[in-house]
């Protein structure tokens, strides 16, 4: 037996795994748990190019916003896409974490960026705080009327006996 026919057996074996791994449904578990990391994994990878001195600091904006974006997907992963009702301002901080990070790290500290980012992630908070305001927030409303209506009823009362 050749090294060739040996090698051509080792890809035959490689090719029948992979096949019968597909059919198990192995990919497509993997695939849609962690999916998030074709996203994710070039954030990090356009990051650590920026400070291997590879690319220039323009190259953080994209960056950041692919890295948040990345998180964002992977939490609603694992934690489930109903999450997403409360994540979605985190999608217009992505924005101003990518501009944030050019400023922080370019050479001239461009300042509309700075601003940028400083409007984008006041947006994010307001939009996030009145999401959960809106979800769940009437929770926490309900409690303090129920609180408020008890010292009303129990409190209210002067004894004089």
């Amino acid at each position: 037996m050749t090294n060739k026919q040996q090698g051509l057996g080792i890809w035959i074996v490689i090719a029948g795994v992979v096949i019968l791994l597909g059919k198990l449904g192995v990919f497509s578990f993997i695939g849609s748990v962690f999916w998030p990391l074709f996203i994710l994994i070039p954030g990090i990878v356009l990051q650590f190019l920026y400070f291997s001195r590879v690319l220039s600091a323009g190259i953080l904006i994209p960056a950041g916003i692919l890295t948040t974006y990345g998180l964002i997907f992977l939490i609603c992963n694992i934690f489930g896409w109903g999450s997403m009702k409360y994540l979605w301002p985190l999608f217009i901080f992505g924005v101003a974490v990518g501009l944030y990070e050019y400023y922080v790290f370019s050479m001239d500290r461009p300042r509309p960026a700075y601003v940028a980012s400083l409007i984008l992630t006041i947006v994010s908070i307001v939009f996030l705080a009145v999401t959960l305001l809106w979800t769940i927030g009437i929770y926490f409303i309900a409690l303090g009327l129920i609180i408020v209506g008890l010292v009303l009823v129990f409190g209210g009362r002067k004894r004089y006996w």
